[in-house]
């Protein structure tokens, strides 16, 4: 295990500022999720933290130890790419172990090390397949267990999952929660899936046009995001926006709240609103419903709602589990005395 900070860490690619000035510190043992949209950024951080870019300011720190000018050998480091890159002629022991072949290391020395990786990956009963003759997930863990076997300090996974299917996806996200607290290792992953955030991390860093929005545990984004930004990226699906003379008389610019913490109500409703449509998923419903002068509101009923298109709902809003944001899109109390 091992620490890693970034401090002020600037990147630009000739004119262009991809990282501003970023300032991070992530724990021993941490599973830290980096998250975004697209060009947001994730990617290129977990590359100056792997040494494959270039820091343009600012240093960067393992363990303590400043590492901002060291070659990605010589970090301690072990990354995990979105395409698992295997050798098609090489068996699974084959491929595991072939890093260490490479630095040299002694033959029992390797036997030991892709042994230990296949049985902490389950792939022990795989280990003279070739990567033709393993499904998607399989291959993943194979380069998994490539990384394992260098027993890094620190491993950074780099969107490992979107090769696969949904299935996959969500079996293979199991799998890496078990391995991370398996090994109690320091783990940095990259995806533009909040869902994967919500569900693998022990802390989300959650990234806009290079900057970070906010830090914190998944549950500390979910229920307290400290910005506009947050609030409509972390859940799904979306958390309602209202802007206009309604937020106005609230004292914020934008008020939300999400599609669970607008219940359906039978007497003395906030709002009146007409069903457009819904989606019956068995365990939840999502209600799609116009409301008048406010917009088209997302409200989750649990189980299958009887409601179709057309049905005249009440809806009222939870007060408590509501957010107000103000003018530069960050946080501010919602003045429900002046409603």
């Amino acid at each position: 295990m091992a620490t890693l900070e970034f401090k002020h860490v600037n990147k630009t690619f000739g004119a262009v500022e991809v990282i501003p000035d970023v300032s991070l510190f992530i724990p021993h043992g941490s599973f830290t999720v980096f998250v975004g949209p697209s060009g947001c950024g994730k990617s290129t951080l977990l590359r100056l933290a792997a040494g494959l870019e270039e820091i343009s300011e600012g240093t960067l720190e393992i363990d303590g130890a400043d590492v901002t000018f060291a070659r990605p050998i010589e970090r301690g480091i072990a990354m995990v790419f979105q395409s698992y890159a295997l050798y098609p002629h090489m068996n699974v022991a084959q491929n595991i172990g072939f890093g260490l072949k490479m630095a040299g290391k002694p033959k029992a020395e390797i036997t030991r090390k892709v042994q230990a990786a296949a049985e902490t990956l389950q792939l022990d009963a795989l280990l003279e397949r070739k990567p033709g003759e393993l499904s998607g997930g399989q291959r993943q863990r194979v380069a998994i267990g490539r990384a394992i076997v260098r027993e890094p300090k620190v491993f950074l996974f780099d969107e490992p999952l979107s090769n696969l299917d949904a299935a996959l996806r969500t079996q293979m996200r199991v799998e890496l929660a078990q391995l991370h607290k398996r090994l109690g290792a320091t783990m940095i992953y990259v995806t533009h899936d909040q869902v994967e955030a919500m569900t693998l991390a022990d802390q989300i860093v959650v990234l806009n046009k290079g900057r970070i929005e906010q830090v914190g545990s998944p549950l500390e984004l979910y229920n307290h995001p400290q910005t506009l930004f947050v609030a409509g990226f972390i859940g799904s699906p979306k958390m309602n926006f209202i802007t206009g003379e309604y937020a106005s008389r609230l004292g914020v610019a934008t008020f939300g709240v999400r599609p669970e913490h607008v219940e359906i109500v039978t007497s003395s409703p906030h709002w009146t609103g007409t069903v457009q449509f819904s989606e019956r998923l068995g365990s939840d419903t999502y209600l799609h419903v116009d409301v008048p002068e406010i917009g088209r509101l997302t409200v989750r009923a649990v189980g299958d709602a009887a409601l179709t298109g057309g049905e005249t709902i009440g809806l009222a809003p939870q007060a408590a589990a509501s957010h107000g944001f103000d003018a530069d899109g960050q946080s501010c109390p919602v003045r429900w005395n002046a409603h």
